[in-house]
């Protein structure tokens, strides 16, 4: 039987064990939160044409060297360019253009001036007026020039890049509306548990309702892989090693909670060890000491505990990673911050213990963390009103208020640096 190991040795088994599935291609406006399977290239230059940045005037930058407020110089507006139109007659010395947000820049321009610092001295400011520049200009101001953004050829999106929603724009801007990425994961949620029943029936006579299928099942959407929920488990070894055969036939992930310690009615490490190979099934960590972790049929297994918190937290440091790693993702832990500690914690388990908890900054702007007063490992509750997780490090040391502590952010993704 393995032996417990720390949570950095599980999470690295795990990661060992899986890798990121063949690609798909995908609509472009699907792509978001993705990650690029290859590199992506436009099309076209990016503007394709050097373009007004406002609405204004375009004119030649070198015939308004001299404009001052005490003596002004006044140009003819000699025509009116629309985003969407061109102008492509001539701009003589003397000569302006009207010109909208988008629309293209005369060739004989250099400039835009905008509109509002500009002064009608005859007519509405369209054609055939006259108007007057109280100050010079700088050569190209104003202009958004052609290929500003992105060269035609050029790769906009990397590799192992994950399309953002402006990215999605930008793609969508350089003539891409398909993108190659990796398959999400297909993951089997199965809780076992003579106890339970679904969550539509009202439980009796010793019974609880089957709650965490669904809250495994979401912690998997959130990680962007694809879950489904099967039938409830009996406590039994057949039952159990029926439902993972069929599990790792038709999925690319599977994950059971319950059953995972050593009691009498507890099956998933005797179930995973005798269909395949049984990798790990202790981690040194509080809630969630009981995580099993296995291959069958080449298929990664996961036990996770039945108590709420505890399988809640095996899946966000350990399967969270596995997953994202199968969608091509790089970045595999959340964001840590230090804050300090609102209230004295004791400590009287040597494991590294995460304490679901509250990060928030004080009136000073610092951050500072509260750990729920209950800390049971049986409650959803308490992790629904928590934004991260405080961490007592191994031994039996505990902390005083006023301590920094390191804490985990779990509504934070794992790209962002803090």
């Amino acid at each position: 039987m393995p032996e417990m190991i720390s949570l950095e040795e599980a999470r690295a088994l795990v990661l060992a064990h899986v890798e990121p599935l063949p690609v798909e291609t995908v609509p472009v406006l699907d792509a978001v939160g993705r990650v690029a399977a290859v590199p992506l290239a436009s099309d076209i230059d990016i503007a394709p044409f050097a373009h007004s940045a406002m609405d204004g005037f375009a004119v030649r930058a070198g015939d308004l060297a001299a404009a001052s407020a005490e003596t002004p110089i006044e140009l003819d507006v000699i025509a009116e360019i629309a985003a969407g139109d061109t102008y492509e007659g001539p701009l003589a010395s003397g000569q302006c253009v009207r010109i909208m947000t988008g629309a293209p820049l005369p060739d004989a321009a250099d400039a835009v001036v905008k509109y509002e610092i500009v002064d009608v001295v005859s007519g509405d400011g369209m054609p055939g007026s006259r108007v007057a520049f109280t100050a010079p200009t700088k050569v190209r101001s104003n202009v958004r020039e052609a290929g500003e953004e992105a060269k035609a050829g050029e790769v906009i999106v990397k590799a192992g890049e994950v399309v953002g929603t402006a990215g999605v724009g930008f793609l969508a801007g350089c003539g891409v509306v398909e993108m190659p990425t990796y398959l999400r994961p297909r993951v089997a949620i199965i809780s076992i548990g003579s106890e339970l029943v679904d969550p539509d029936r009202v439980p009796a006579g010793g019974k609880i309702r089957n709650s965490n299928s669904y809250a495994l099942a979401a912690c998997a959407k959130a990680a962007g892989a694809l879950p489904v929920i099967l039938p409830i488990v009996e406590d039994t070894h057949e039952a159990l090693a029926a439902a993972v055969l069929h599990a790792v036939a038709n999925f690319d992930f599977v994950v059971t909670s319950g059953g995972a310690s050593n009691g009498d009615f507890d099956f998933i490490k005797p179930v995973v060890e005798e269909l395949g190979a049984l990798l790990m099934t202790t981690v040194n960590m509080r809630p969630g000491k009981a995580q099993t972790f296995g291959i069958v049929n080449d298929i990664p297994v996961f036990g996770l505990p039945g108590n709420p918190a505890a399988a809640y937290v095996g899946f966000e440091m350990i399967i969270r990673p596995a997953l994202r790693k199968m969608q091509g993702y790089t970045h595999f832990e959340r964001p840590h911050v230090r804050a300090r500690l609102t209230r004295d914690v004791k400590k009287k388990d040597p494991r590294r213990i995460f304490m679901r908890s509250t990060l928030y900054r004080n009136a000073e702007g610092a951050y500072e963390v509260e750990p729920a007063q209950n800390q049971s490992s049986g409650l959803f509750g308490v992790i629904q009103r928590s934004n991260c997780m405080a961490i007592m490090p191994e031994g039996l040391e505990g902390c005083t208020a006023g301590s920094l502590v390191e804490c985990v952010l779990l509504d934070v993704p794992e790209e962002i640096v803090l």
